[in-house]
């Protein structure tokens, strides 16, 4: 009798470990889903399906925030997740466009195009390996320095995404270069990009910023080509009018303010 109740009492306290454990897994389940639809968007763009290869990174976005959320919901943070996460956003945010972008509309350029879309892959890396020896813990959260990986490879992603076709003409495909070295440089640049998280909607105070939340869906719902692409290149462009904006509202004299050197991607602390 008494060991019955020692066995139970035992299996029942396994349970809150066990319990912890697959806490500790869950936002790595959405990191490994991150990376499979970063390999499968290669797969469709050597064949030619760039649609399908343009939504799979789109899927790997989401992913890639819905990991982060649940690693600071339940507290989950681990060396081995931010390193996986890291990993999996070099396939997913890094090589996945410059391939897409490649077979898309650079591949007429020749060498010039695989070069421009190796500089774009060093980019994103190069990115990713700057916020694994990131150690300054004094941070401002509103910002991230520099143009994180998710929205570059959103640049790519959403421009094919509204013209799937694709470019076969060395002249129509010059401009395509652009696309894909302003996002490269941009990620390795000082310039402060707003962190999505913390611009300030209203969303407390009143139902201004649940509405204007409702007016995007339905735009994307409705007009999903047109409202990915106008999202994407408003974002790249805000940390200019931020820039322009500040500097004119500058006073003579007084010195800019220096940005914290903060990686911008917002990775899971899993």
């Amino acid at each position: 009798m008494l060991d019955n109740l020692t066995t139970r009492a035992r299996r029942r306290g396994d349970k809150p470990q066990h319990f912890k454990r697959g806490v500790y897994l869950l936002p790595s389940l959405f990191t490994v889903a991150n990376l499979f639809c970063g390999y499968a968007s290669l797969i469709h763009s050597t064949r030619g399906d760039f649609d399908t290869a343009a939504l799979f990174i789109g899927v790997a976005m989401v992913l890639d925030m819905l990991d982060g959320f649940f690693a600071r919901l339940t507290d989950s943070s681990t060396a081995f997740g931010v390193q996986l996460d890291s990993l999996a956003d070099v396939v997913s945010f890094g090589l996945a466009p410059a391939i897409l972008a490649f077979t898309w509309g650079l591949w007429p350029l020749r060498r010039l195009g695989w070069a421009a879309a190796f500089i774009y892959v060093a980019a994103a890396a190069l990115r990713l390996a700057r916020f694994n020896i990131q150690t300054t813990a004094a941070t401002d959260k509103r910002y991230f320095v520099g143009l994180a990986t998710p929205p570059a490879a959103a640049v790519i992603a959403a421009t094919v995404y509204l013209y799937p076709v694709g470019l076969d003409d060395y002249r129509a495909a010059l401009p395509a270069l652009a696309m894909v070295l302003v996002p490269a440089f941009l990620m390795v640049s000082t310039i402060r990009f707003r962190s999505i998280k913390a611009i300030d909607m209203g969303w407390r105070r009143s139902y201004l910023g649940l509405f204007l939340a409702a007016v995007g869906i339905a735009l994307v719902a409705t007009q999903p080509r047109i409202a990915l692409v106008v999202m994407a290149y408003v974002y790249l462009t805000s940390a200019f009018i931020g820039l322009a904006y500040s500097r004119l509202r500058r006073k003579p004299g007084e010195q800019p303010e220096t940005p914290p050197d903060r990686e911008s991607e917002d990775l899971p602390l899993t």
